[in-house]
């Protein structure tokens, strides 16, 4: 079996992506055939005796789209000549739009508002001839500047695979045939003026360009998650040899070399430390809220930050071996898979086309047979096109999300997709990272135990005023908040692994560590054992502090639990919704915030590929899961989940990876973004119900059924009014959702 890769071209929507997996899922020997539309790509895997890259580019080709071999680059970020087009995209949306408001002026105006001024020169009634040249001249930049629609549109219904542009490009295209016909019909009945229908045409392209600028701005920065990961591997190490120190580039750096590694540097790549001593912060990538010490023999992550303490680390990975790279690996593939729901109205699109084309000659051939005019079948047959133009269910979808996501954006949630919008309502399962998401993400001292409170703390801060470590500013954070302070200590000695000793300026000893420094240094603890057991029960890192031989106290640090993160879990379970703790601490810290949060279950000391197994567990079990988190380590899970949601405060890269982000930081926006998502929803539903049962009774009428009985025969003017206010009923009623309360 072989597995490529494919960069597709001319794809808009989820049934272009549809059809390409279909068509290619039918070749000989094909095993796997997994679109990523975000990223344009295709993932095949073959049996490469049966079929060919050949074959596989013949058959995507013949389907519409395009097809290459997709070449690995080190950055995606976006050429010059993206940029460009994204511009002039955004300029041609920005014409789009103006054009068609002064064509609805022009044509619907004064049927509005009689009293709104219209010079005689372009009115309906004296001038008809201007006035449908007018809309014609106005109408007519909006469709070229739209005219992809029509060129995939058309394409992908000639190739048999229909899609949402095919829609709106048979739609457009009927009302401006038929009005075309109309303006040239002007010289024998001026009152073919009231037949006009550019503006329906010209209001659909330009809505349907808004929603997809929307969809592509997601998309890139979708793309841009994968390059800051790809960023976070510094371009350059120092090399050390026997013939000194160099720098050279990362990616020359091979399994054995030595590199050393100043504090406040990344470290290049996964290796072993052989001399030094120091810490590193990897939280942004194993969710440890504390800077882990390292010593000879400890083992670092490439992408990790070094604190504080010169390390010389022997590298052990690189390339696609290394942690770094398992990772952005994750977040590719967890990105190619497909969303568990489909759009409703995509689903559609390939039936509707065909079958409201078939109704339309079906019924001209029938009053033909019957012995009508050509004329009248002609009528019957525009009319069939211009009632059951999909306007309402082209708009049904995208006027919902707009809304919804400018509702969202006005209380801080901002949501990156419709699709993710739409998938948020099922939500059955929220996981939450803990560092950062439902903790605050930075140490700070939660418990004191003293008989001197302040001789404790003037103790400590002279043996961690000169460290940069953050357990030692949380310490010295605090005295400070309680008006204490001391001289540094003098021949400060640093223990890895244990603790730190040094004397005052008075010739005081001063010793601050763990429990195990104190036995090695003689210092009795055995007043405090059990307030020392009890803290460590609950995961908080523990110092004990000690002058001249006797014991002063101890402090407790930890990552502190948000204010509302109980009230955000509870407001949660009130819909109905199991929320996890998910983590890479220790599981007693993890089991201690997972109590005061009040979450359903806890599951800790995962690492980052672990994250997204586990959203992948409960999919398994058929929820829909929501993950919501802030680091680096959280980006596989993100997107691996169906829905992604990043704390605003969090890392860039957790924020390019997920779907909705939370800008205020609050959790309790977490249950405000299903609620949006469940309002939307229910409104979306509404608007298909109206878009699909208006085609159903305004179809059979257009095609003449009750003429016979009650001579009742819609004009193509009456079907293209029914189809305004159907389009208008569907956007008053998105705009409902304006005034909800989340």
């Amino acid at each position: 079996m072989r597995q490529e890769v494919y960069d597709i071209g001319g794809m808009h929507c989820a049934a272009c992506s549809s059809a390409i997996e279909r068509v290619t899922r039918k070749l000989p020997g094909v095993q796997t055939s997994e679109v990523n539309l975000p990223m344009n790509r295709l993932t095949i895997c073959y049996d490469e005796n049966q079929c060919s890259p050949e074959r596989i580019v013949e058959k995507i080709e013949k389907a519409g789209f395009t097809a290459s071999r997709h070449i690995k680059q080190e950055e995606s970020t976006p050429s010059a000549r993206e940029k460009e087009g994204q511009i002039g995209q955004k300029a041609s949306l920005i014409v789009s739009l103006c054009f068609a408001a002064a064509l609805l002026f022009v044509s619907m105006g004064t049927m509005l508002f009689p009293s709104l001024p219209m010079p005689d020169i372009i009115s309906m009634d004296t001038h008809p001839y201007n006035y449908a040249l007018l809309q014609l001249l106005l109408a007519a930049p909006v469709l070229v500047l739209g005219r992809r629609y029509f060129i995939s549109g058309f394409r992908s219904l000639f190739h048999g695979t229909p899609n949402m542009d095919t829609l709106v490009a048979l739609s457009a295209s009927a009302s401006v045939l038929y009005s075309l016909v109309m303006t040239f019909l002007l010289a024998d009945d001026p009152h073919n003026v009231h037949n006009l229908y550019y503006e329906s045409a010209a209001v659909v392209v330009a809505l349907i360009s808004v929603g997809k600028y929307l969809e592509q701005r997601s998309q890139e920065k979708t793309r841009d998650a994968i390059t800051r990961l790809l960023k976070l591997t510094p371009d350059t190490a120092i090399l050390v040899d026997e013939n000194g120190q160099w720098e050279v580039p990362t990616q020359k750096l091979k399994a054995g070399d030595t590199v050393l590694v100043k504090p406040g540097a990344r470290i290049p790549l996964d290796g072993t430390v052989i001399r030094g001593t120091g810490s590193a912060d990897e939280s942004m990538l194993t969710g440890e809220s504390l800077p882990v010490d390292k010593a000879p023999g400890s083992e670092v992550i490439g992408g990790s930050v070094s604190v504080s303490g010169a390390l010389y680390v022997q590298v052990t990975r690189t390339g696609e071996d290394t942690t770094l790279s398992q990772i952005i690996r994750f977040v590719e593939d967890a990105q190619g898979k497909k969303a568990p729901i489909a759009k409703a109205v995509d689903k559609v699109a390939g039936v509707f086309v065909p079958a409201v084309l078939a109704v339309a000659v079906l019924a001209a051939v029938i009053w033909l047979l019957a012995g009508a005019e050509l004329g009248f079948a002609v009528k019957i047959f525009t009319c069939v096109l211009v009632i059951a133009c999909p306007c309402a269910m082209g708009l049904a979808t995208p006027t919902a999300i707009i809304v919804g996501t400018g509702k969202g954006a006005s209380q801080g949630i901002l949501i990156r997709s419709g699709e993710a919008l739409e998938i948020a309502h099922k939500t059955s399962v929220v996981i939450f990272d803990k560092t950062g998401t439902l903790t605050e993400g930075k140490p700070q001292v939660t418990d004191v135990a003293a008989d001197d409170e302040t001789a404790l703390f003037q103790a400590a801060y002279a043996l961690e005023a000169l460290s940069d470590h953050p357990v030692a500013a949380a310490i010295c954070s605090a005295a400070t908040d309680r008006g204490v302070s001391a001289s540094p200590v003098q021949a400060l000695e640093n223990v890895p692994g244990r603790g730190i000793r040094g004397s005052t300026p008075e010739g005081d000893a001063l010793l601050g560590g763990n429990e195990a420094f104190m036995r090695e240094n003689q210092i009795d603890t055995s007043r405090l054992t059990q307030e020392l057991s009890a803290l460590q029960k609950q995961g908080k890192t523990v110092l004990l502090f000690a002058r001249n031989g006797q014991v002063l106290g101890l402090l407790a640090v930890a990552d502190r639990i948000r204010d509302n993160a109980a009230q955000a879990v509870a407001a949660l379970k009130e819909m109905k919704i199991k929320t996890v703790l998910l983590t890479g601490d220790h599981r007693a810290a993890a089991e201690d915030i997972g109590a005061r949060a009040g979450v359903d279950e806890v599951v800790a000391q995962v690492l980052p590929t672990e994250k997204a197994a586990v959203v992948q567990r409960y999919q398994a079990q058929g929820a829909t899961v929501m993950m919501v988190g802030d680091g680096i380590n959280d980006a596989p899970a993100l997107v691996q989940a169906d829905v992604g949601c990043a704390i605003g405060n969090g890392s860039d890269i957790a924020i390019d990876a997920a779907d909705v982000v939370l800008m205020r930081s609050d959790p309790m926006d977490v249950s405000r973004a299903v609620r949006l998502s469940r309002l939307t929803i229910r409104n979306i539903h509404q608007n298909l119900f109206w878009a699909f049962c208006y085609n159903t009774l305004g179809i059979p009428i257009a095609a003449g059924v009750l003429y016979p009985s009650l001579h009742l025969l819609l004009s193509p003017m009456i079907g293209g009014l029914a189809m305004s206010l159907s389009s208008l009923f569907v956007v008053t009623n998105a705009l409902r959702l304006r005034g909800k309360k989340l």
